[in-house]
């Protein structure tokens, strides 16, 4: 907090109070500066200085296609602090309802569309060898080490055809395209305006046109009926204006989906193992509905689905 002070001494918000306003699954930490009605958001990543500069690129990316991404109004690079729009404190999951999620989940999906229209020059593939390097994170933080299944020859290899076919659906789709690649309730801001704010997409990527729309629609903070996700997921792809058939499209959702969560599964028990977070032990279970949900409806995944049914959740 003194780097944080002394930086602020040499700018604009020397005089601004100070006060925690949140913090994220990576070592970044967020602060409200305010003073006489006006409010920032000071972003630390003193911890994580790596990652700023990718922020400051993809801000421009998303401000360039008139997404609302938070304008950087100071920043120091070297020591890792950047002051931000402050799109106030109600995120998506504050305010979601059984009345409201559909306007509320069109209008996000609104913001893909200008997403996907962003400049993806230089950044990360979402190739293979990612999807299958995101996927490994499930067999060794999750179930090895977290839920401790004892897995035999048999149980690899079941991994590893579904992890292959998972990826070669995936890879069938349309690419190419912006990912934000956290795109949940909780990353989308409402502002005093009521207009969407954008907020943590420095790990964007260049990928398949239904990433962001599974993060979205298959959230793993709350949930909806399969049948209401599904007719929005065709929804989407209608405003896309893209020519695929229900099925086609869906099965693209779906294993678009199964990646993401199936990743997601060794992150959350990689973030209590081994960064203490136990926060995020309580969406274990949602992401594992998914996950079985998704894989007992194709054959290429059944295999994987009766694995994962023996694992108990501590």
């Amino acid at each position: 907090m003194q780097k944080i002070k002394a930086w602020l001494e040499r700018t604009n918000y020397r005089h601004f109070d100070i006060e925690v306003a949140s913090a994220d699954a990576s070592f970044r930490r967020y602060f409200r500066l305010s003073e006489a009605g006006e409010s920032y958001i000071l972003m630390d990543a003193s911890l994580e200085k790596a990652s700023l500069s990718p922020f400051v690129d993809i801000t421009k990316r998303l401000l360039d296609v008139e997404v609302r991404a938070p304008k950087i109004l100071a920043q120091n690079l070297e020591e890792g602090f950047l002051v931000l729009d402050d799109f106030g404190s109600t995120n998506y999951l504050d305010v979601l309802n059984d009345q409201n999620f559909k306007i509320l989940y069109t209008k996000a999906m609104e913001e893909i569309l200008k997403m996907q229209k962003g400049d993806t020059t230089g950044l990360p593939l979402y190739d293979k060898a990612f999807l299958h390097f995101e996927m490994d994170l499930m067999k060794t933080w999750f179930l090895e080490q977290y839920v401790k299944l004892p897995l035999n020859r048999e149980d690899e290899e079941t991994i590893e055809k579904a992890l292959d076919a998972i990826s070669k659906v995936v890879l069938s789709q349309p690419h190419g395209v912006f990912v934000h690649r956290d795109y949940h309730s909780r990353n989308i801001m409402l502002t005093p305006e009521d207009e969407i704010g954008v907020i943590d997409y420095q790990d964007a990527m260049n990928g398949a046109i239904t990433y962001d729309l599974v993060s979205l629609l298959k959230d793993l903070y709350i949930e909806y009926p399969p049948e209401e996700v599904e007719a929005l997921a065709l929804t989407f792809r209608d405003m896309l204006g893209l020519d695929a058939d229900d099925t086609t499209f869906l099965k693209w959702f779906d294993f678009m989906g199964l990646q993401r969560h199936i990743k997601v599964l060794g992150i959350f028990a990689r973030l209590y193992l081994r960064d203490g977070k136990e926060g995020y032990l309580k969406d274990l279970p949602l992401t594992l509905k998914y996950t079985l949900e998704t894989a007992r409806k194709y054959k290429e995944t059944q295999a994987l689905a009766r694995l994962l049914e023996r694992v108990v959740l501590p």
